[in-house]
């Protein structure tokens, strides 16, 4: 790259650069958008005061924006689903400081997705570059890029960052009818129990109703916060997002929107925001004022999975861990992380943790395959 063609800068706000340009980067990932990242961002939900800094890395040739790298100097380890804890830990009892790190992801979500916005191979070496050098000059602990596709992965570990595996439980659609059929290539043990779930929920005179991005009032709005600061309260734990978030971005991407509400005697107590393309949805957040049985099931899952059939998606993401997910019918899928550590010891030490849990996780991925709640082409299978 020459000085004059081509550069990389650092912005510390998406409001400086049009929607337009931007997305044309992110392509149809409705959570690497403009619409979504600056919601995040002039919401208050992550920026400097929150401990999520935004500092951007755009490259930009003869005047065009040709690649970027959404990027986070943090304070702690909050709202990124790829825990580091023991590290920061570590390197506390070690007298060394491990905050401010640089963070390569979409806050507060933990869905996999394109991390260096950027056309070839040569442009997002190039970024991770970048962000290497900008860690260095801000005198960073790291760098970790969270959630990318293992292609990229793959050029970051050239870059000499480390690798991790993670894993996460997503549905595929095998083209269904209907949810029926759905059911029907389950075993006859799970079969059985998903309509006892879903019996439990209609028994308690609870319905359902989808509300697309562009139908959820301002009431439904602050409904909807409701639940889900309550569920975060529950947990003993802060909420990330605020109303004024979910507003934004009910304003500026309703087509990537859609709300569950669970509805008893015409009032409603239960919703789940998913947010979505054409072919992947994403379940992001859930609460609920009342207790019932199997309620979460049906809300998260039950209900997503009959919109994806209904609309042709392909995948549904239900997030981070949880293993009961299986019994569901969302199957083991492996996430990857990159990490680089400014400290050469410490850099050693966590390569090595590094291995040793990478060979764990494929062992555990083979037993969470065993638990598979689908027929066996060498079983029988009653009918229920």
């Amino acid at each position: 790259m020459t000085p004059t063609r081509s550069h990389i800068e650092v912005s510390t706000s998406l409001a400086t650069i049009a929607a337009g340009e931007w997305n044309r980067l992110a392509g149809d990932d409705p959570l690497l958008s403009h619409e979504f990242l600056h919601a995040l961002h002039e919401t208050g939900c992550a920026n400097a005061d929150s401990g999520w800094a935004p500092c951007y890395l755009l490259l930009r040739e003869g005047g065009v924006l040709a690649g970027a790298m959404p990027l986070y100097l943090k304070s702690h380890s909050y709202g990124e689903y790829v825990f580091d804890w023991a590290w920061a830990d570590a390197y506390q009892r070690h007298g060394l400081r491990y905050y401010p790190k640089l963070v390569n992801a979409v806050p507060f979500t933990p869905v996999g997705g394109r991390r260096l916005l950027a056309a070839t191979p040569e442009q997002r070496r190039a970024l991770l570059t970048a962000a290497l050098a900008l860690a260095r000059d801000q005198g960073a602990s790291s760098l970790h890029c969270l959630f990318p596709p293992f292609s990229e992965a793959e050029e970051m570990k050239d870059c000499r960052l480390l690798l991790r595996s993670g894993v996460q439980f997503h549905w595929r659609n095998a083209g269904y009818a209907d949810f029926e059929a759905f059911l029907a290539t389950f075993n006859h043990e799970k079969r059985k129990k998903i309509r006892q779930e879903r019996r439990r929920v209609r028994d308690a005179g609870i319905t359902f109703k989808w509300i697309p991005g562009a139908a959820i009032t301002d009431a439904l709005w602050i409904f909807f916060h409701r639940c889900y600061c309550k569920t975060y309260r529950e947990h003993r734990s802060t909420p990330y997002l605020n109303l004024d978030f979910f507003r934004a971005i009910g304003r500026s991407m309703p087509q990537h929107l859609t709300l569950i509400i669970a509805m008893r005697d015409g009032q409603p107590i239960a919703a789940s925001l998913n947010v979505h393309d054409a072919q992947r949805l994403c379940g992001r957040y859930w609460g609920a004022l009342e207790y019932h049985p199997a309620l979460h099931f049906e809300t998260c899952y039950y209900q997503v999975i009959e919109y994806c059939i209904a609309h042709g998606i392909s995948t549904f993401e239900g997030g981070a861990q949880g293993e009961h997910k299986i019994a569901r019918g969302l199957l083991p899928v492996a996430t990857h992380s990159a990490h680089w550590l400014a400290h050469p010891e410490f850099s050693a030490a966590v390569g090595d943790y590094l291995e040793r849990e990478t060979h764990g996780m494929s062992a555990y991925m083979d037993e969470l395959n065993e638990r598979s709640p689908f027929k066996r082409a060498d079983a029988g299978d009653g009918q229920s």
